[in-house]
């Protein structure tokens, strides 16, 4: 569905230049930016997308995953087409590379959100699948009346929104998972056709702005696990964020264009989570293995078990209003 765009500013000879993330395209008439999903209009720019929904489903709110958000609820979750990032191995890449013309869309109204949300018992929305930023107008709008209906909002983005952008819909957005590629710019490059910075930036103006952060890095073998570039990530973590923001380390999966690349070694995963202890990180999680307590939410303080996770099944068992019930630690959980 086309609507009007927000964020862009018109130049010369009909070309806009579009503001509502980082790669801030040049677009001339009748072409789309680099999301695929944003086109210049005679010297207007639109998103082609206002209400396009590939895909939807009720999921555990672990599933983004947010460990320290409204554990044990249920998000409904949707994704639209195209992403503002080229990488190499996506894992939904049959929705991030295609266009308005999507043969699996379905056109729904904000209103028609919240009756969803209703119908499936969800405590919240998570706009997800794809790169939520590129459905900014629709992502705005439904969460404003979210909100009113008190509904949870959250995104599971690159991070590449644009300041201007994220401070419009830090009023009506409680959570981001952010997911860090890489701690080089070489990696973005290369793997993402994107920057490494404007993802630090995000992560920084967002837990400024208020906003529940947690953190992804997907470990892929050869190409963004060295000690070294952990080591870096680490340090930057704690530096400008605190030692309190959860995050996940995730095993790579062959996908995609990267299919030759093989799964990421559960010992190199180990490593990594040591290493983020040992560096003062409180809250360090695994994804994408077998059950493991490498899910669970251990007391940073006393190391007693608050939060025992086994695949989506979350079992509050050590807690009470955020904090340990053996010791009185804060968890940084939002309930």
């Amino acid at each position: 569905m086309k609507q009007k765009a927000s964020f862009y500013k018109k130049l010369d000879e009909n070309k806009v230049r579009c503001n509502l993330c980082s790669h801030n395209c040049i677009i001339k008439t009748g072409d789309m930016g680099i999301c695929n999903v944003r086109k210049n209009i005679d010297g207007e720019l639109y998103s082609m997308i206002y209400g396009s929904a590939s895909s939807v489903a009720a999921d555990p709110i672990e599933k983004k995953p947010l460990f320290h958000f409204h554990p044990g609820t249920k998000a409904f979750s949707l994704g639209t087409v195209g992403c503002n990032f080229k990488c190499r191995y996506c894992q939904n890449s049959e929705i991030s590379t295609a266009g308005s013309d999507f043969s699996y869309i379905r056109q729904i109204e904000p209103e028609d959100v919240i009756d969803m949300c209703n119908n499936y018992n969800c405590q919240g929305i998570a706009w997800t699948y794809n790169e939520p930023t590129i459905w900014h107008e629709f992502a705005y709008d439904t969460s404003k009346l979210a909100k009113k209906h008190d509904f949870y909002t959250c995104y599971v983005t690159n991070g590449y929104i644009s300041e201007e952008a994220l401070r419009e819909i830090s009023s009506v957005l409680d959570a981001m998972n952010i997911d860090v590629k890489a701690f080089t710019d070489d990696f973005y490059k290369n793997i993402c056709k994107a920057r490494l910075n404007p993802v630090l930036d995000t992560c920084i103006l967002a837990k400024d702005l208020g906003i529940h952060i947690e953190l992804t890095y997907l470990v892929i073998p050869s190409m963004n696990d060295s000690r070294g570039e952990i080591d870096g990530f680490l340090r930057w973590i704690v530096d400008n964020l605190g030692n309190d923001v959860p995050l996940h380390f995730s095993r790579f999966h062959p996908d995609y264009m990267m299919k030759n690349i093989q799964s990421t070694p559960l010992k190199t995963l180990k490593r990594i989570y040591k290493d983020a202890k040992n560096k003062g990180v409180k809250h360090v999680y695994l994804g994408n293995i077998l059950s493991s307590d490498y899910e669970n939410t251990f007391c940073p303080k006393c190391g007693n078990i608050c939060i025992k996770r086994s695949g989506f099944d979350t079992e509050i068992i050590g807690m009470k209003d955020g904090k340990c019930i053996n010791c009185g630690e804060k968890l940084n959980i939002l309930r």
